[in-house]
């Protein structure tokens, strides 16, 4: 039987899926406040950026995965208006449904699917753009979900990878102090949960680097990766064009 990671944890490959849901079943409630208080909001301007390098457009097929509280689904809506579609998934159930709330508080009845972005119930070559913020390194084997991204994408069509990164040298120590000693503590006041907010710090670190990242989706299918960092690659946006 293989294994894998988890934080820093080894684990069986068939556990780990359990349990990074029973981390997003913990905090889905407060999984917006959560991300405000950790980044002091610069996620929205990363996903702002997200949108904007997207080029997403009027009548565009857009699939978002992970795409928990929804955040990225809305702001792709408004780019694509009536006559396009953002599907809304992810793997786990109670993020979802916050998300599909959210959405339908606001009057946007979107398809939300739950669903493995490992294998995704979608036919080949059918969306425009594939987007995935902060799901990638929860992914048991990442480089069959880049495979399955590719596969459902139009050729020419882009895929946006958002992810904690490698963050610049000078900035490391700081970063891992904030990470394990301030994150967890954050996320014991506002969600009751320290040990999420832990995993999070461990599997920022177990993440490929922006490097290993780029090449993975090249051979994955991908034929031009661009990389962005954002804050100092405390975050890089990855993007993807199928050839």
């Amino acid at each position: 039987m293989s294994n894998t990671h988890f934080g820093f944890k080894t684990v069986e490959e068939e556990r780990k899926a359990t349990m990074v849901r029973g981390v997003f079943d913990s905090v889905a409630s407060r999984y917006d406040v959560m991300n405000d208080v950790m980044s002091g909001g610069l996620h929205r301007l990363w996903k702002a950026y997200t949108i904007a390098v997207s080029g997403a457009r009027e009548g565009h097929q857009v699939l978002d995965i992970a795409a928990g509280t929804g955040d990225l689904t809305r702001a792709f809506a408004k780019k694509v208006g009536p006559t396009g579609t953002v599907v809304h998934t992810d793997i786990n159930e109670a993020m979802l449904r916050t998300g599909r709330n959210r959405l339908v508080d606001e009057g946007r009845m979107l398809p939300s699917v739950l669903c493995d972005a490992e294998k995704l119930p979608f036919p080949d070559a059918h969306f425009d753009i594939v987007s995935v913020a902060f799901g990638l390194r929860n992914m048991t084997h990442k480089d069959v979900a880049l495979q399955e991204m590719c596969r459902v994408l139009k050729p020419g069509g882009k895929l946006l990878v958002l992810e904690f990164s490698k963050v610049a040298k000078p900035l490391e120590k700081a970063y891992d102090w904030y990470s394990f000693n301030l994150l967890p503590r954050f996320g014991k006041m506002i969600t009751g949960d320290a040990e999420s907010y832990r995993y999070l710090a461990e599997s920022i670190r177990m993440h490929p680097g922006q490097s290993e990242l780029k090449a993975m989706m090249k051979t994955a299918g991908f034929g031009h990766v661009d990389v962005h960092n954002l804050t100092a690659g405390v975050v890089a946006l990855h993007l993807g064009i199928k050839c």
